[in-house]
């Protein structure tokens, strides 16, 4: 075992570019090449985000901190020196997957992070690449690249290594377009075992439904499922949906298809149209009234404002996104008058309570 952890922290770059190619063969065997939608601006920003923070971002983290470390407590680079190697990997591997749980609940739930993770969810497909579509100040920013850095300088290299390796495996992995998770759903037998797998690590069913574009096809959650290697924080603080299915339509709800130096480089640069989130002089804007919208929906489902920025009142257009507010599901069985809130103030979610009355 010690060999084969020695080997692991000696080839890591290699290996992590070895999962890469795997996946990548896999994807072209599967047509990607093909099929894709994607433009050139999308194949640029995607590599061009994944040399920054290979090249760049990373090992520059890990190279201040450990000069910082050794000038301010030099005896401390090796305070992890005979620590069990397993105990460091995984309290390494739990903190690592807990910060960028937090940090990526965040980057949908507060504006300015929104803006630098938004590239991540303009991808209209999936793909290995995906992984590392954002904004470079996003990972400057992401609080467990320092946990990389600092564990580093304390000694614990080698661990360090071998949980990145592992867990590259299981975010390419649910990022690619193979669904290799698709096997254990087909067959009842697998079932139990299907089970353990996704309420563990993320799997591709699980992260698709976070890039889906809205849950009006009760299969997407992209206000959900904000897992990276393990999905046991989703469900320990009541983020996870599973459903072993896969959306069809991802991306954003309201994509204003900005250039790829906008979405790497924001917000030094913005795009111009001044109608997009990333773009020079956006501006956020209520929408409420405080009369209700009357109107007949139609069957189906529906998805009612509940943040008050939409552009489509009373209906959702994913204007939510880098607040706290969700979108609230409508289902309708048969079409009907309803008396939808636009002041969103009502009790009773989308439907008016007269709240207004009192405003």
């Amino acid at each position: 075992m010690d060999e084969l952890v020695n080997f692991v922290e000696g080839q890591q770059q290699l290996l992590v570019a070895g999962i890469i190619l795997f996946f990548a063969i896999l994807e072209i065997a599967g047509g990607i090449l093909k099929n894709t939608k994607r433009s050139s601006g999308d194949f640029v920003q995607e590599v061009t985000s994944f040399l920054l923070l290979s090249l760049l971002t990373k090992p520059g983290i890990v190279i201040a901190v450990g000069f910082i470390g050794s000038l301010l407590l030099p005896s401390a680079s090796v305070l992890l020196n005979g620590v069990n190697f397993w105990a460091i990997l995984i309290v390494f591997l739990l903190v690592d997957d807990l910060l960028q749980y937090a940090y990526h609940r965040s980057a949908h739930e507060y504006a300015f992070l929104w803006k630098l993770h938004r590239p991540h969810h303009a991808a209209t497909e999936m793909g290995l690449l995906v992984s590392y579509r954002n904004a470079a100040l996003y990972y400057l920013l992401m609080p467990n690249i320092w946990w990389i850095a600092l564990v580093t300088f304390l000694g614990g290299g080698i661990p360090v290594s071998v949980g990145l390796v592992m867990k590259q495996l299981v975010i390419i992995g649910s990022h690619s377009t193979v669904k290799w998770d698709r096997f254990l759903y087909k067959f009842k037998v697998l079932s139990p075992l299907a089970w353990i797998v996704e309420h563990v690590i993320v799997t591709p069913a699980f992260h698709f439904a976070h890039h889906g574009k809205a849950k009006s096809d009760e299969i997407s959650d992209p206000n959900g499922n904000f897992g990276n290697m393990f999905s046991i924080w989703d469900q320990l603080f009541g983020s996870a949906v599973f459903t072993r299915k896969y959306p069809q339509n991802l991306g954003l709800q309201s994509d204003s298809v900005d250039p790829w130096q906008a979405h790497t480089f924001y917000p030094v640069i913005k795009a111009d149209n001044p109608n997009s989130e990333i773009g020079k002089g956006f501006e956020k804007l209520k929408t409420t009234t405080k009369e209700p919208i009357k109107i007949a929906l139609l069957e189906g489902n529906h998805l009612w404002c509940s943040c008050g920025f939409s552009r489509s009142q009373p209906f959702c257009d994913g204007s939510h996104h880098g607040t706290k507010f969700k979108p609230q599901l409508i289902k309708v069985e048969k079409m009907q008058d309803y008396n939808l809130c636009n002041c969103k103030q009502s009790k009773l979610g989308a439907i008016c309570d007269n709240s207004h009355k009192s405003l």
